[in-house]
């Protein structure tokens, strides 16, 4: 299969094209730079000097799917970079392959689509996106994810799905920044690290992504989990052990947490301050709500099974 990428310089779309060159597809991937460049033609796929806003139906030439991993994650930013990259970087994608003949779309999509600041225990895909989410990368996922969702129709298929709190080897923004925070003594828990959350390990994604090529019903969303739930505490600070690294005890309350998340983007917005807030109101809530999620739908419409626990994944690290 002939297979255009966007993001496969990043994390989850890296370890996308280096699986997908290994079962024999052919890939082309976007490319902002010369880095760029080299990186993808070391995962065996060929760069296509372009971006979001720029990309063409010559681009994207004859290839039969595109995989949309490309995506604004940070939590803090310009106010207009979710929305930009997020929403019509996606628009503009899903428009482009149309117009060069693209007969499947894979978005990865995340869990976030959903989220206005609740908890969320054993949430199936039945539960609303919430594209007025107060919290910019959530809304803007929501978006993009009704846009996607939205385009399916007879010959031109699309899927989303749905990971949540991605991890493993490669990780190159989760873990490095729990190191970073853990060795600058920056580190501290919202209400203890109790939240309850699902996880997915990337080669847990990459495997659903694999059978997201052929399987699937067009216009739905999966979510795409390891087994199980684990305490948000227990699963960082396996993490954080991986790199011999102790997270400190301290810890604040949930409400105060969101104070001052939302109190220091203030700060940053209004007095145009360099960096980032030590701490932001998204970083806040996904800290301290239970995210626990329903893969059912996955398991028997993509027939997706996790290919490595989190026990396994965990001694991999």
């Amino acid at each position: 299969m002939r297979i255009f990428v966007t993001g496969a310089s990043g994390f989850v779309g890296g370890a996308a094209t280096r699986a997908l060159v290994a079962d024999g597809h052919e890939l082309r991937a976007m490319s902002r730079s010369d880095r760029s460049d080299r990186r993808i033609r070391s995962l065996g796929a060929e760069p296509v000097r372009c971006d979001l806003e720029t990309v063409t139906t010559d681009d994207i030439g004859d290839c039969e799917t595109i995989l949309h991993c490309a995506a604004f994650v940070e939590a803090w930013g310009p106010k207009d970079a979710w929305h930009q990259i997020n929403v019509l970087g996606t628009r503009t994608m899903l428009d482009r392959a149309v117009a060069a003949g693209v007969s499947r779309f894979i978005h990865i999509g995340t869990e976030a689509a959903i989220c206005h600041g609740q908890h969320l225990h054993n949430a199936d895909e039945s539960v609303r996106l919430a594209p007025d989410s107060p919290y910019p990368y959530c809304a803007t996922k929501a978006q993009a994810e009704q846009l996607v969702r939205d385009a399916d129709r007879d010959g031109f298929t699309t899927l989303v799905l749905r990971p949540r709190f991605v991890w493993g080897p490669g990780d190159t923004t989760l873990l490095p920044m729990i190191e970073a925070m853990a060795k600058s003594g920056k580190w501290t828990w919202i209400n203890q690290g109790r939240a309850m959350t699902s996880t997915t390990h990337i080669a847990n994604l990459v495997h659903a992504i694999e059978m997201a090529l052929t399987e699937g019903t067009g216009g739905a969303a999966y979510f795409i989990v390891d087994d199980g739930t684990i305490r948000m505490k227990d699963m960082i600070s396996a993490m954080a052990q991986s790199r011999s690294l102790k997270l400190p005890e301290t810890s604040i309350p949930g409400w105060l947490g969101d104070g001052l998340g939302r109190t220091m983007e203030a700060i940053w917005r209004t007095f145009n301050l360099s960096g980032d807030p030590p701490l932001t109101a998204h970083a806040a809530m996904v800290m301290s709500r239970d995210c626990t999620l329903n893969g059912n739908k996955a398991w028997s419409e993509l027939h997706y099974r996790p290919v490595i626990s989190r026990a396994e994944g965990l001694a991999g690290l």
